[in-house]
Order: C-alpha cells, then sequence, then structure tokens
C-alpha cells in the first residue's frame, strides 16, 4: 500500500542526535486541587476522573503552584501542538467528548492532525488487527506474515486492507475521536447523509460499529469466498484471511459482489471478527452483540508480597441477548504472567504470538523486584580517586547547555543528580552540598513561570509544556516522559536530601504537576497515562503517531528511568500512591523490554531477522535503526541510558545480558568505544569486573556520555565488580531493595525513604535494619 504521508513502512526519517553528546557529534488553594495526584488507594482504577479545573489564561497568565508556577499563555515567540507546516492544530474530537486530549496512544493520528492534506489519520496498529481511516469508513485488515525491510535492518507486518467498514451513503471529509479507554478509541465518521461509529482496541479481534440509521455496509478488497452464510451471520475469507461478519438477528445481510449490506435501522449496528480459521467461528459468534464500549486497567501493588497484579477489564454493552463477555487477545507479557486458562485460539503480531482470553477481563501477575535510588559505594573503590572526579565535573566550565532546553537540561540535571549520593556515601559533604544547591536552584528556574526556561500549561490539549523544547516535545508532544523524567528524578534526589523542598506547598506541587502530564490516572488537566500504553506495556514516544508504520517508542530505557523516579519522589514524599504508581510503571516495562527490544526468550523478533536487537519498537515492527545515523554502540546504548539504579532491571538475567554485550562486541570486532561508559555500566550487569577492567584501562582518557560522568560511571563498576550480578530469586517487603549474587554469596541492600527506622524482611529469611533516609547492605 502506497504511503504517501509520515514515515513509509521501510524508510528511515533522520532527526537530530537526541543523545549524542554535543562535542562530540554533531496560591496554595489551587494547589491543593491542581497538583495532587490521587489514585485512590494501592487498588487505581485508571478511568479518567477529575480533579481540578486549571485556571484559564483569561483569569491568570500566570498559576503559583506552592513556591513554583505555570503560565497559562503561550511564551513570546513559542510554539505549541502544529502540523507539519507550522499551523497550531486542535484535537480533532466529536461534540460528545469528554476529558482532556490523550496523545502518544497507538491510535493518535486520529486526534492530532499532522498532514494538513490528511483529515483521516495513518495506519493503525491494533494487533492482531491493523485499521486506516478515510472518508468511507475504516480499512480492516490481520498482518499475519512479516516482511524485511531496509537491509533487512526492520521487519515489518505491514498494514493490510482486506475490507472496510461503512456505512450506506457514508462520504466523511474528516475522522474524529469520540471516545476512548486505556487501550480502545471510538472514531466517528460523518457525511452523505450518513454517520459511522467503530471501536477498536488492541488485543480485540472484533471491530464494532454503530450506523445511526444508515445500512451497514462492509465492503471486502477482493471477491470473499462466502463458506458461511445463515442470515445475520456470514463468513468469509478474503486474501487467504478469514472473517465473520453479525448484524442485528433480524437485519440479515445482503451478498453483491464484494459488498455486504445490512439494513440495520435506526440503532443500526453491526460487528465483523477476524477468525484464526473458520471452525473458529461457533467460538466468536456468542459474543457478537457484546459490544466493547471501554477498557480499564486496575493495578494492586503488594509491597509486603512484592507482587504487581493487573487486571484488564473491557466494559461490554449487550446490543442483543445477554451476553457481556468477549474474547481478547494477549501479547506474550501477558499470557506468560497471566493467572487463568486461556484457550486454543491464536494470533501472528509484530511482538510474537498472541493468546486468547475468553470474558471480559483477565489478570497479571509480576513479581516486584525493587527499584534504588542509588547504588551504595563499596570500600574496594578508591574513594580518593571518587572525590577528585567528583571535583573535576564541579569544576567544568559549562554544566547546563545553552540554551537549556527540557530534555538537555533534564540530563544535565540527571548527571549532577547522581554523583550527589556518592559524594555523600564517601563524607565529601561540600561537594554533596554544592551538587544539592546546583540541581536545585536551576529545578526552581524551570519551575517558576516567566523566567528564560519555565512550563506552560496548554489547556486545549490538556499538556504542560517546557520552553525552551526541543525534539518536538511541543510541537509534536513527544518524549514527555523522556523528557520530564529528568526533572522528577532530580527533584527526588533534593528530596531525599531536603524534604521540605519537596513539598507541595513548596516545589513538590509543580514536580507532581509534571508527573501527572506524563502518567496522570485521574482528573480533567491531563490525559489518562498520556505517555504508557497499558496493553502494549510500554510508552509510545510520538505525540501524533503520524507514521505509516503506526507509533513508535526508541529509549524504553528514558521511559523506566521516569517510572522509577516517580516511584523514588512519592515514596520520599510520603505519598504511597504515587510510588505505587511508579512501581506499576517500571515492572510492567521490565516484562516488556527484554522482550521486545531484545527478543529475550527467542519468540519476538521473526526467524529471518538477522539482528540481536531493535533500537526502535514500532506498530507495525521492530526496527535496528535509530532517529539518527548512530554507531553500533548507540543502537543498543540507546535502549540503557541513563544509567542509574534504577536500570538494574537490565541485569535481571545476567546470561541475557552478556549474550547481549557479546554480540555488540562481535558486531563490532572488538569492546565499544562510543558512549563505553553507558556499555561498560551495562556489562557490569552480566560481569562487574570485566568492566572494571575497561574503566581502569581508559578512565583517565574517555569521554562520557552526555548524562554520564566519570565518577558514577567508577562507583557503578566498582560496586558490581565486588558484589556481582542481580538475584532476583530473591525479594524483600519494601519498593527499594536489591540483592547480588557473586560466587554464591548474596549481598542484601535496601534504602528506606521513610523518616523512621525500618527493619527489612527478604524472602529467604535474612532481615536487614536500615536507618531513616539511607541505605544499608548486608552480605552473607
Amino acid at each position: 500500500m502506497a504511503q504517501p504521508r509520515g514515515r513509509p513502512t521501510s524508510g528511515f526519517l533522520p532527526r537530530s542526535p537526541r543523545h549524542a553528546h554535543p562535542r562530540t557529534r554533531t496560591s496554595l488553594g489551587l494547589l491543593a486541587a491542581a497538583s495532587a495526584l490521587a489514585v485512590g488507594g494501592a487498588t487505581l482504577a485508571v478511568t479518567g476522573a477529575t480533579p481540578a479545573t486549571p485556571v484559564s489564561a483569561d483569569s491568570a497568565a500566570e498559576v503559583p503552584v506552592g513556591s513554583g508556577s505555570y503560565t497559562t499563555t503561550l511564551p513570546a515567540g513559542a510554539s505549541g501542538p502544529s502540523d507539519l507546516n507550522g499551523a497550531p492544530v486542535a484535537p480533532k474530537v466529536t461534540d460528545d467528548h469528554t476529558g482532556p486530549a490523550p496523545t502518544n496512544e497507538w491510535w493518535s493520528s486520529l486526534i492530532f492532525q499532522r498532514y494538513p492534506d490528511n483529515p483521516h489519520g495513518e495506519n493503525l496498529f491494533a494487533h492482531p488487527l491493523s485499521y486506516k481511516p478515510h472518508e468511507g469508513g475504516l480499512d480492516m485488515g490481520y498482518p499475519d506474515s512479516h516482511q524485511m525491510v531496509g537491509d533487512d535492518l526492520k521487519y515489518e507486518y505491514t498494514a493490510v486492507s482486506d475490507l472496510t467498514l461503512g456505512a450506506a451513503g457514508l462520504d466523511s471529509p474528516d475522522t474524529r475521536t469520540a471516545d476512548s479507554g486505556d487501550w480502545t478509541v471510538t472514531a466517528q465518521w460523518e457525511g452523505g447523509g450518513a454517520q459511522l461509529r467503530v471501536t477498536i482496541g488492541q488485543g480485540l479481534p472484533f471491530a464494532y460499529a454503530e450506523t445511526d440509521g444508515a445500512g451497514a455496509e462492509v465492503t471486502f478488497s477482493g471477491t470473499p469466498e462466502i463458506w458461511h452464510e445463515d442470515g445475520s451471520t456470514v463468513g468469509a475469507t478474503v486474501n487467504g484471511r478469514h472473517y465473520a461478519l453479525f448484524s442485528p438477528s433480524d437485519s440479515p445481510w445482503s451478498v453483491s459482489g464484494d459488498t455486504l449490506t445490512a439494513d440495520t435501522g435506526d440503532d443500526g449496528y453491526y460487528s465483523v471478527a477476524v477468525l484464526p480459521s473458520p471452525e473458529d467461528l461457533d467460538a466468536f459468534a456468542p459474543y457478537a452483540h457484546s459490544f466493547v464500549t471501554g477498557s480499564v486497567v486496575e493495578y494492586d501493588y503488594d509491597e509486603a508480597a512484592s507482587t504487581l497484579t493487573s487486571t484488564y477489564q473491557l466494559e461490554t454493552e449487550a446490543r442483543e441477548g445477554e451476553e457481556t463477555g468477549t474474547l481478547t487477545a494477549l501479547y506474550p507479557h501477558q499470557w506468560a504472567n497471566a493467572t487463568s486458562d486461556l484457550t486454543d485460539l491464536a494470533y501472528a503480531s509484530p511482538r510474537g504470538e498472541m493468546k486468547v482470553s475468553e470474558g471480559a477481563s483477565f489478570t497479571t501477575e509480576l513479581t516486584t523486584q525493587g527499584i534504588m535510588p542509588s547504588l551504595p559505594t563499596v570500600d574496594a573503590a578508591d574513594h580518593e580517586r571518587l572525590a577528585s572526579l567528583i571535583d573535576e565535573v564541579l569544576a567544568e566550565e559549562e554544566l547546563f547547555p545553552e540554551p537549556g532546553d527540557t530534555y538537555w537540561d533534564g540530563k544535565a540535571m540527571g548527571r549532577l543528580a547522581q554523583l550527589i549520593p556518592i559524594a555523600d556515601s564517601i563524607g565529601h559533604t561540600e561537594a554533596r552540598d554544592e551538587l544539592l544547591s546546583l540541581v536545585q536552584e536551576r529545578l526552581e528556574d524551570w519551575l517558576t513561570a516567566g523566567g528564560t526556561r519555565q512550563f506552560h500549561y496548554n489547556e486545549e490539549w490538556g499538556t504542560m509544556l517546557g520552553y525552551p523544547d526541543s525534539f518536538g516535545a511541543a510541537t509534536e508532544l513527544n518524549d514527555h516522559d523522556f523528557h520530564y523524567g529528568y526533572f522528577v528524578s532530580a527533584a527526588a534526589v533534593v528530596a531525599r536530601y531536603d524534604r521540605d523542598w519537596a513539598d507541595e506547598d513548596a516545589w513538590g506541587g509543580m514536580i507532581r504537576l509534571l508527573i501527572q502530564d506524563v502518567a496522570g490516572t485521574e482528573g480533567d488537566m491531563f490525559p489518562r497515562l498520556r505517555s504508557f500504553s497499558p496493553y502494549a506495556g510500554h510508552g509510545w514516544a510520538s505525540g501524533h503517531a503520524g507514521f505509516a508504520a503506526g507509533n513508535n517508542q526508541e529509549s524504553s530505557s528514558e521511559g523506566m528511568h521516569f517510572a522509577a523516579a516517580t516511584a523514588h519522589f512519592g515514596a520520599l514524599t510520603g505519598d504511597e500512591e504515587l510510588r505505587d504508581l511508579g512501581v506499576y510503571l517500571h515492572t510492567t516495562q521490565a516484562s516488556t523490554i527484554a522482550r521486545y527490544w531484545q527478543n529475550a526468550g527467542g519468540d519476538t523478533f521473526p526467524e529471518d531477522y538477522p539482528e540481536d536487537v531493535v533500537g526502535m519498537v514500532w506498530g507495525d515492527g521492530g526496527d535496528y535503526r535509530i532517529w539518527w545515523d548512530g554507531g553500533h554502540e548507540e543502537h543498543y546504548g540507546i535502549n540503557y541510558l541513563p544509567i542509574t539504579a534504577g536500570s538494574l532491571y537490565l541485569g535481571h538475567d545476567p546470561e541475557h545480558a552478556g549474550v547481549i554485550y557479546e554480540s555488540l562486541v562481535d558486531k563490532l570486532g572488538g569492546e565499544p568505544e562510543i558512549w563505553r561508559d553507558i556499555h561498560w555500566a551495562h556489562r557490569a550487569l552480566s560481569d562487574g569486573e570485566d568492566a572494571l577492567r575497561m574503566f581502569e584501562e581508559q578512565w583517565q582518557t574517555y569521554e562520557p556520555e552526555a548524562g554520564g560522568s566519570k565518577p558514577h560511571t567508577y562507583q557503578w563498576v566498582s560496586t558490581l565488580a565486588e558484589l556481582g550480578t542481580v538475584d532476583v530469586s530473591v525479594t524483600a517487603d519494601t519498593a527499594h531493595y536489591a540483592v547480588f549474587d557473586k560466587d554464591g554469596t548474596s549481598t542484601y541492600t535496601a534504602f528506606n525513604p521513610g523518616t523512621g527506622p525500618l527493619t527489612v524482611s527478604f524472602s529467604d529469611g535474612t532481615s536487614l535494619e536500615v536507618p531513616a533516609g539511607e541505605t544499608a547492605v548486608t552480605t552473607g
């Protein structure tokens, strides 16, 4: 299928190097309502409820939030969400649409018109189905096989059109969003005297259409082989793929050539399902009239048991009869951790085989492995050298790059913040306090409206936009978790040493607004979980998803960085609900990243795909290439950085981490030359002594990656050389722990974010006393 707009499915769209090192490459009352992230106890229903309505631009240009503030007017010379020509763009929604506009979804091209000449949207990859909206309705297909493109650097399940869901006479000037759930969306077409609404979603083998008085019309892309015809139920095969069409029992289908029609009446509806085989019709028919109307994920984090339980619930309505169940296809990270039995039905997808669950909900259970804010410093490390290296960082002429946009300033703050607990651990209090002051002052600069750096709330789109921005964070609503994660992590480090600073009536209120922008869970200021896709189990980077290949996620590790930072900030501010949100995000993504970016288990990538990793996951597949013409080290490392103690998930399977490192070495024909510190840190997760060896041989001559530093890398590799690899077989009754194993000797560490002493109990019987605000370690 020709793709005149967006990124071709087999092409490559270059973008400036976000991660390349610049020197080597190229009022208090409002606060209570507007800044609190109330998740509602340990169980979260991500259903979009209602916090405060923001102050409009007419009533206040600057809105105080504790000690900070944001502006409701666009800064001079700045641009907000825009189309490809730079013209402002508004959410493309129906008159009855409610709530802030979701972005960064698999379906976002429906709501964000990036291309002036396309008022409908791009390919939508729901899995197992793909869709394409146009003036006559919605093309539907099942991409059940892949192809290799771009010199075999990308595998893709290209969107296909097997049939079109329509309504008699429909000719719509645009496609609009009427409603959405956590992984479902309802689109609307209106024109030519007809209206059509279709609800689709990830994992749904059904598409549900409402025709509002117009007759049902389904047109196949070729002459269908009709193998079942029984009034309101038709089974047909086209292009080798099998479909079932269901209309109301009193409105039978009529066949004329490639088109099927049904006189569905004033409250007309119909559904279409893709079948694994014609023999499966009887399994689908009972659910033909049970229409999905919404979707919600609920989770429960049991800290004492180290478990995260997530329930994926579909809201349904019986349009005929009483059946309210359905069939749902689960991704591998879901069915591998499902708590109930599955059917024998299955589909192909870019993430591997999808297995089918019967019923309106299913539940998964994951072990939570702990999220540490920093690693302990071992005695074996040269503390004097660490102090000297920290001093060298503080002596640098340019600690913050100019002009200081949300991404590069974020990385700079994160780089310095990582050194604060290291300086503290070796008694270098002067450096610790200087670093704290630097980070705190820069954060306060950003969190105060009216200066050269500030945040603006765009009410139309329901989003916080930082200026200066970069990489389309403002104009395309890209990468908010990537950028704002650095602000949250830096704020969490400040909160570790100055809890008053992070109070809601101080600077914590603004930080919470940034968290809500990325992963808000209720209220009318922000959409639900903007930068996290609950069903996919990871985030999507593009705000508009205006690509033929769907949406994409490049730096999965920066999404994890935001999750870890949210958990830490919540814990340090005494907000368990916010902490649990971070744990949910971190644990869920950890179950997908190794699988979908590194083919852990060997069941995701096609057998003929020659690469061991992908730099980007796309809606239609995976691509080794990234957004700039980087080296192999960058193709691998883009999904590692930034290295923090929240990165230990990359070593939950030390053997796999070692295989991936050796894969890079084999591809390079030697040890990494670019981003060496990132790869040494990753190597330490499988072999700390080897990582320390490389650092010791090159520490005086190498140049750190822009978000890294020599003292941080030295502390990381020396600690893991001493402690060994991550041991996930032992858990603890706290959110902040890690266990390591070296030659059969276990080391246990935990952080206490509270204000009183804490006793941490590990699952193997080990107990550890942790003072307030400190990290403790025991070996034995």
